[in-house]
């Protein structure tokens, strides 16, 4: 009795403390950044915890709850942990620990690692990442073992590699949830594939990495350029119209949500499939011919299955050419203005189209889109900035076609 009365009172005890800790995280900012945000979150956290050991422990309840161990581990790193963030599935997720050991599942999620300089805390990697075509040339990369296909995890391989966090793209984060987080496993889901979300998500990896200088630091770079972008195409009007098209796909296109259509309106231009189709739709030949887009553009993906077309290890635009070519003679975009402009082209998708190098492509589409405006910009030279100043890569490759002068 004497146990139980005992317990009552430190749950009343705590949950009073609780009521009067913080907002919660739900409502806060996803990354909680300030020293007294993060002790806020931290103290609720952990008293949330302890009630539902001790209800579970004194009075049988059958919930969800940390060991002992656990508890005790958690609390030694008060009041840095326990944490919460939002993540891009919109759940909140609790960080007990520091987290020493991760693995990446969306491709999208690779550069931003190495550019806030955390790839030592990667131990596994998809297979898809190694191959040539997409990211086998990001340093060290090969040396990590590999987990399985983005799209076919090794979830016993995971659980044998023992990471603290798997990042999981939005649209996977369920099923990667339900496989591994009975193992302990903590799973956050970031896509890095929106311009508009990419420095929150940044943030929140960063966050989780204890890297959160060197996020900010790219995030201030990016920033630069956007609003280059910014001053010179706000007021123009009417927007140059332009339409997406995946390779392999055959008018498959994307709207509003999509990384194609948050590069064309970030560069200013009108995505005629913004409002037509949602992450990824098809569309046909008649609807784009009569839609006439002034530019067209493809994101080259590898994983589609279509002859390369860009990529780091290219060194030949032939298959390119050859593309453009022969899409220049369909039916649907051969009656297009692009078309008769000479203003369609190929552009790489796994790794320029969306995260980190996002904004790339978008001074891409801003040279393409209003060549009077741009007419001093020079997106490769910012390209090469990228790779020698934040991966420390050499760079090389082809990664758009036709050449910009």
């Amino acid at each position: 009795m004497k146990k139980v009365l005992a317990c009552m009172l430190v749950v009343m005890l705590l949950a009073s403390c609780l009521s009067m800790a913080v907002v919660p995280v739900s409502a806060q900012d996803s990354v909680p950044s300030t020293d007294e945000e993060i002790e806020e979150v931290a103290r609720a956290v952990l008293s949330n915890e302890i009630m539902l050991y001790l209800r579970a422990t004194y009075f049988g309840e059958g919930i969800n709850h940390l060991s002992l161990e656990e508890l005790r581990e958690s609390a030694s790193y008060y009041p840095q942990y326990p944490r919460q963030i939002t993540d891009s599935a919109d759940r909140t997720v609790t960080i007990y620990k520091p987290v020493e050991r991760i693995i990446l599942q969306p491709t999208a999620s690779y550069e931003p690692v190495w550019v806030i300089g955390a790839q030592d805390k990667v131990v596994g990697v998809t297979t898809t990442a190694l191959k040539e075509e997409d990211y086998s040339w990001l340093p060290g990369i090969q040396d990590k073992p590999p987990v399985g296909a983005y799209k076919e995890l090794d979830y016993e391989k995971i659980m044998e590699l023992e990471p603290d966090i798997v990042i999981s793209s939005k649209s996977k984060a369920e099923e990667t949830s339900e496989k591994l987080e009975p193992a302990g496993i903590t799973v956050v889901a970031l896509n890095f594939v929106e311009i508009e979300k990419f420095d929150s998500e940044l943030k929140i990896l960063a966050k989780i990495l204890g890297k959160d200088e060197k996020a900010e630091e790219f995030i201030s770079w990016r920033q630069n350029h956007f609003d280059l972008i910014k001053e010179r195409t706000e007021g123009i009007e009417p927007k140059v119209r332009v339409y997406v098209e995946y390779p392999g796909t055959l008018w498959g296109t994307g709207g509003e949500g999509s990384s194609g259509h948050s590069v064309i309106t970030t560069a200013g231009g009108y995505n005629i499939a913004g409002d037509e189709v949602g992450y990824f739709g098809y569309v046909d030949q008649e609807w784009v011919a009569k839609e006439n887009p002034e530019v067209i553009f493809f994101p080259a993906f590898a994983e589609f299955g279509q002859t390369a077309l860009t990529g780091y290890f290219m060194d030949s635009h032939e298959n390119a050419e050859q593309f453009i070519e022969e899409a220049c003679n369909r039916t649907g975009l051969k009656e297009t203005d692009a078309v008769s402009n000479g203003s369609v082209y190929v552009i790489d998708g796994c790794s320029t189209l969306a995260a980190c190098r996002s904004i790339i492509a978008a001074l891409y589409c801003a040279k393409w889109f209003y060549p009077k405006q741009f007419e001093d910009l020079e997106p490769e030279k910012i390209h090469r900035e990228y790779f020698e100043e934040w991966l420390d890569v050499e760079y090389k490759g082809i990664w758009v076609y036709p050449l910009l002068d």
